[in-house]
């Protein structure tokens, strides 16, 4: 079947037709003619691989990474970078349209300072039969072994050496399913994950090459973004793009200041610390025991008292806090949730909060979309969208978009 991409959906594919189906085609760039191989058909709608590029777009790039179309990893590399930028636009346009009926006003999307070597926190997974280490490959559980990886800053690139060399001798613990890895402030921290609740984790300069060891100890780094520290683990949800953070934590808190704020999906505190600074009282809450005890060890280490962190879910707690007059007036909400957006109770309960103004961090345009949709239903108006290129050759974006009661 031969089809010309129209443009790039949301969750990376592109968009053509053909014999009267709408075809979706992975690791496409728009403006591409192509023979592709349909893989399987749901309803009208077919999804396909690429066999040849009969006539390549304008757009299209060569992907530097030898594993690209393999690992399941990084499937914009096709395209050039400021092709890639207005894709993401696009793509947030599309969802918060079609999934929210929401035409939203013009926006910026921040491009990053380094399109490579920008990921600070990895996942690796791990293949002791085979001697494999690496990322899924697309589509499947089958580990792509990965010696160099093109996004990696350089301290994890060396962590993934130091891996290799310890699983070439043997030395890596041959139950683990997984390796988490994160780069602070001149050292990275590795935690290993196994099918059983076991888990250990090994601490290294992150100049050393010395093989790694899994070692029963829980390390941790600092990391300095806009001249706040942050103590977080391998475990830890960190942003991973730590070279537009000083812009994102901006964007998202600004000059809001006031007497009450709350940070939902709070993490490490990386929005709370600096809330501190600008409000009278800071509540973060957080369901992970071990990031809300690093936020409160984070606050602490910033010497800040007018905030404290809450270990709970989310929804409870805003059930259990409807009418607690502290909140009440609350001046400020800032919800940075995972990718699976915010439950409907959670959504239910910030409007029943009432707080004045609003702050939506986003890693996913259609959560986002669906979450804005029942928020702005809820009495809320949009004042603005910015969107941050913080996983360049990705499809993902994070959107920070604030509203007003």
């Amino acid at each position: 079947m031969e089809v010309t991409i129209e443009r790039i959906l949301p969750g990376g594919l592109g968009l053509a037709h053909a014999d009267g189906r709408t075809v979706m085609v992975a690791l496409a760039a728009p403006g591409d003619r192509l023979r592709v191989r349909v893989e399987r058909v749901k309803g009208s709608v077919a999804f396909a691989s690429i066999e040849e590029i009969i006539e390549p777009s304008p757009d299209r790039s060569a992907p530097p990474c030898p594993y690209f179309g393999r690992c399941g990893g990084c499937d914009f590399q096709q395209m050039n970078y400021e092709t890639q930028l207005a894709a993401k636009k696009e793509i947030i346009r599309d969802c918060l349209h079609r999934i929210a009926k929401i035409d939203a006003p013009d926006f910026q999307i921040v491009a990053a300072p380094n399109q490579w070597h920008y990921r600070s926190r990895a996942q690796w997974q791990f293949d002791a039969d085979g001697k494999r280490l690496g990322y899924f490959e697309s589509g499947s559980r089958r580990v792509c072994d990965v010696t160099d990886c093109a996004v990696l800053v350089p301290e994890l690139q060396w962590v993934l050496e130091d891996m290799r060399a310890g699983m070439a001798d043997e030395s890596l613990a041959s139950d683990a399913r997984y390796f988490r890895a994160i780069a602070g402030d001149g050292t990275a921290v590795v935690a290993a994950g196994f099918e059983r609740a076991h888990r250990t984790s090994h601490q290294q300069p992150a100049h050393e090459h010395s093989a790694s060891s899994t070692e029963e100890e829980i390390g941790e780094v600092t990391r300095t973004i806009a001249g706040e520290t942050y103590r977080l683990g391998a475990e830890s949800f960190f942003q991973t793009n730590v070279d537009l953070l000083p812009q994102l934590i901006e964007e998202a808190i600004g000059q809001q200041h006031g007497d009450t704020a709350v940070e939902l999906y709070c993490g490490v505190g990386l929005f709370t610390v600096p809330l501190a600074r600008r409000f009278k009282d800071v509540t973060g809450v957080e369901d992970d025991a071990d990031a809300t005890e690093f936020a409160q060890q984070n606050l602490a280490h910033a010497d800040l008292s007018n905030a404290e962190v809450e270990k709970s879910d989310v929804g409870n707690w805003l059930a259990r806090n409807e009418h607690n007059p502290r909140f009440a007036p609350l001046d400020f909400v800032l919800l940075d949730p995972p990718r699976a957006g915010a439950e409907s109770r959670v959504i239910s309960g910030i409007l029943k909060l009432k707080p004045k103004r609003l702050c939506y961090v986003s890693c996913d345009p259609a959560t986002l979309a669906r979450d804005l949709s029942k928020i702005i239903a809820g009495g809320y108006s949009l004042d603005s969208i910015l969107a941050f290129d913080m996983f360049p050759q990705t499809h993902h974006v994070e959107t920070v978009v604030h509203l007003s009661g």
